[in-house]
């Protein structure tokens, strides 16, 4: 087993969504815990089945101590993009989504997150599930859903109509269908 490389006080951001693995008492297994991108302090280091280091984080705006590994972590001044939209998110398209020249998605076409991309310095893109295929979008090309679980902006709380910018086309990423934006 190797090193724990955080120590207790030491200041943590989770990178991914943290959900109930049946270990936090009172909330049902799949209950979600603590949003991506939130910020706590180690309270504890421990261990499970002997070669995975588990970190007891205290989120102090939540009011939880909640077990973390050490991949779901980073240091709090490490670099980070926070995300208006996260897995499973109901979003819709703000404008005409075209693949060379076609238009697939209208405004307003309803969708599904189902992965989020981030790469320092750019713009979040999104695989977004529409009706007739699944493509990469940038954030501002999508509008939250009144359904939709993370209508805020996770750093400033403002709403998610607050952060919209003009729509760019974005790099083609691995995987993903290259769409041009149509006003």
């Amino acid at each position: 087993m190797t090193r724990p490389h955080y120590d207790y006080g030491d200041s943590v951001r989770v990178v991914r969504n943290v959900r109930n693995d049946g270990t936090y008492p009172g909330l049902d297994t799949g209950a979600p815990l603590v949003r991506r991108g939130s910020v706590g302090h180690v309270v504890d280091v421990g261990t499970f089945l002997q070669d995975q280091i588990i970190y007891s984080v205290h989120f102090l705006d939540i009011g939880k101590i909640v077990g973390c590994r050490e991949e779901e972590l980073i240091p709090t001044d490490a670099p980070w993009t926070p995300s208006l939209f996260e897995f499973g998110d109901k979003v819709a398209s703000r404008v005409r989504l075209a693949i060379g020249g076609e238009v697939i998605v209208e405004p307003g076409t309803r969708g599904e997150i189902v992965k989020v991309l981030r790469e320092e310095g750019e713009e979040v893109q999104y695989h977004v599930m529409f009706p007739k295929k699944v493509l990469q979008v940038p954030e501002s090309a999508l509008a939250p859903l009144q359904e939709s679980r993370s209508n805020l902006d996770s750093t400033t709380q403002e709403p998610a109509s607050n952060r919209m910018r003009e729509p760019c086309l974005p790099p083609l990423h691995k995987g993903g269908n290259r769409i041009g934006l149509r006003a």
